[in-house]
């Protein structure tokens, strides 16, 4: 059972390794109202870390739904001034952002779909320019979970509410690494050591292309641009500052080519998207495009994500994670990608991380696409690994390099 210790130690693990809040640092917390109680925690953690000013940004599900339901596209589709003018704000003067996922999955399942691709349409074109700044890990960022009861009763529909809750929050919590006598900190920094190793080891390797195959009928291949970097565990910012983007995290990732892609993929889990759950979905490329798909449930909220812009039918990320991750040892479909992606292999649709390439981060957009760095409005991971999956590490001289066997990293 989760103590309220954990939860304090929780918050004071996405403040000190999470984002690493620095001195005169401002802090901007996304969260939904039910976790009022948790937010309070953090909002101390990050003042007594020297946070300059902590702003926290509220949302609830039934007040978002009910704006889908009452107000008309062309309401939907108009981005106030205002909001662009407040992050701007945020960002000049440094922020670090938090960012606290509780949402049941499918919140949005009765919603117009159309209604919701228009208003993201409409917040990522205004807001466009601005998000560089987290693609760029220009400053801080990290996403953490918190248990609710709707969400656990998503996840263990068979269990009373309570008994669901209590086994929700203590997978959330063990993935997470806190536990009653542990010190998290000090087992996040031993954990950034070991997926930086994976890192390190993929980038001597220097692959062109990976090949996936699986026991669902996977049979991809991706091209790596030139240059490629992959990453794992945290980050840096250019002022040097470490931060854990995503508490948990197992996964090493680089940087598709954006044309060369070719292949199909199945998925291995359903993908929470916009709030509804699209199952048993695949995706057939050609030359790094999605030329053909099918999904046995929500297949029209493929295709608002498969069609949001140009670059959402290609890739923008490939991600390894072992089988064997505590993630996927809990045995448990959380229904939400910051769990799910970490318990698979994955890939994301959208735009690219520059991170990933060398240099990337410096360069114009003309710079970054001529290195086949993907563009996008958005960034939708959705996993693929299994039980069986195989990973062949494939050089420019054509050796070819077995990375994966049975799901998991042969080195």
């Amino acid at each position: 059972m989760v103590s309220e210790k954990m939860y304090d130690k929780l918050a004071e693990l996405v403040v000190k390794k999470g984002v690493n809040v620095q001195k005169d640092q401002p802090v901007v917390i996304n969260a939904n109202i039910h976790d009022a109680a948790f937010v309070k925690k953090v909002v101390k953690c990050a003042y007594e870390a020297g946070a300059r000013y902590v702003s926290v940004e509220w949302k609830d599900d039934d007040l978002a739904r009910m704006a889908y339901q009452y107000q008309t596209e062309e309401v939907l589709s108009e981005v106030p001034q205002w909001k662009y003018d407040k992050t701007k704000y945020q960002h000049d003067g440094g922020a670090c952002y938090i960012s606290i996922t509780s949402d049941k999955p499918g919140a949005m399942a009765d919603v117009d779909s159309e209604k919701i691709k228009i208003a993201n349409m409409a917040y990522y074109t205004k807001m466009k320019d601005l998000m560089n700044y987290l693609m760029n890990n220009e400053s801080q960022w990290s996403v953490i979970g918190l248990p609710t009861v709707e969400w656990a009763k998503t996840v263990f529909p068979d269990l009373e509410e309570e008994e669901a809750f209590e086994k929700l929050a203590d997978a959330i919590f063990a993935v997470t690494r806190v536990t009653e006598d542990n010190d998290p900190i000090a087992e996040w920094e031993a954990h950034d050591k070991e997926m930086a190793m994976h890192a390190d080891k993929m980038n001597e390797f220097c692959f062109k292309t990976l090949h996936f195959t699986s026991e669902l009928g996977t049979d991809l291949y991706v091209d790596l641009v030139k240059d490629h970097i992959w990453v794992g565990g945290g980050c840096t910012t250019p002022a040097g500052v470490f931060f854990d983007p995503n508490m948990p995290t197992e996964e090493v990732f680089c940087m598709p080519l954006k044309t060369g892609v070719n292949g199909i993929v199945y998925s291995s889990k359903p993908l929470d998207y916009n709030g509804k759950v699209i199952e048993d979905f695949w995706l057939r490329f050609e030359n790094g495009k999605v030329v053909d798909y099918d999904a046995k449930k929500e297949k029209e909220s493929l295709d608002k994500l498969l069609s949001f812009d140009e670059g959402s039918s290609h890739l923008g990320e490939v991600a390894l994670v072992p089988y064997d991750s505590p993630v996927n040892q809990s045995g448990i479909l959380f229904f939400n990608t910051l769990y799910d992606e970490n318990a698979a292999c994955h890939l994301a649709l959208g735009r690219a991380y520059p991170e990933n390439l060398k240099g990337g981060v410096e360069m114009s957009k003309e710079e970054y696409a001529k290195h086949g760095a993907n563009d996008s409005m958005q960034h939708v991971d959705f996993m693929i690994g299994t039980r069986e999956t195989s990973v062949d590490g494939i050089r420019e001289d054509g050796e070819v390099i077995p990375v994966f066997r049975n799901g998991n990293f042969v080195f």
